[in-house]
């Protein structure tokens, strides 16, 4: 269970939002600067909220009235952007062993191998991201990610720079992963058809606010209110239908 309830004055709105969702994947849905990016940065340390609380599973990350606000390697949480973040100067492997410091060599290599095996990347350890194919980086992205045994996977539009077959097999990817790993996986997008392929639950995001929570068919049917049905491109509650 991750639980969000934060507030941060940015420089146009203010960031206001009481969010919990389970194990699944749960989308973040809005135009862009909404301030969806924000939320995971502070999900994942990266951040600090005015005020609030942020727990995963019963870990508390920040509390601002308990004054708790764990480091960002203290948090093990996920995290992947649309750039990708891999070091240029590392293989594939090296970059997938990157966050397991405290374990040993022979554990390494255990667990990277697994994981390249996993994400089908076992013939591309000793390559170097521009090497690679966007699809490729991705999923060494996801790889690096995994391999901590997060507490919650953050994904902020990691697949928008890709071509569409290619973000359709990464899609089916981390449907596969979400299935195998159990963990709360927070997806932001822009991208209304991404949104209803992906999310098991949609947030709905506006300036900061989040208007509705719930599943994409449901949002779609019955937005909240006038905004929520323009930005999924309802018309339920502008046009109802007669009873």
């Amino acid at each position: 269970m991750l639980q969000i309830e934060i507030k941060k004055q940015l420089r146009d709105f203010p960031l206001d939002v009481n969010l919990a969702t389970a194990a699944g994947i749960t989308v973040l849905f809005g135009r862009s600067g909404a301030g969806k990016s924000m939320m995971l940065a502070c999900i994942a340390g990266l951040s600090t909220p005015d005020t609030g609380r942020i727990a995963v599973n019963g870990t508390i990350f920040y509390d601002h009235q308990q004054r708790i606000n764990l480091s960002p390697q203290q948090r093990r949480v996920g995290y992947v952007t649309q750039d990708y973040l891999l070091f240029p100067h590392l293989t594939v492997f090296q970059n997938v062993a990157f966050g397991l410091i405290k374990h040993t060599r022979q554990e390494r290599e255990v667990i990277v191998q697994e994981a390249l095996a996993w994400m089908g990347l076992e013939q591309l350890a000793r390559q170097r991201p521009r090497e690679l194919s966007g699809g490729q980086q991705q999923r060494v992205a996801l790889a690096r990610a995994l391999v901590i045994r997060p507490q919650a996977l953050l994904l902020d539009e990691p697949f928008s720079a890709l071509d569409s077959p290619t973000r359709l097999r990464l899609r089916q990817d981390l449907q596969r992963l979400q299935q195998e790993y159990r963990v709360p996986v927070i997806f932001v997008t822009h991208d209304l058809a991404e949104a209803f392929l992906l999310g098991e639950k949609m947030a709905v995001i506006a300036d900061g606010r989040l208007l509705q929570l719930d599943t994409p068919q449901q949002i779609r049917q019955q937005p909240a209110n006038a905004l929520v049905a323009e930005l999924v491109g309802s018309d339920e509650i502008i046009h109802p239908h007669p009873k």
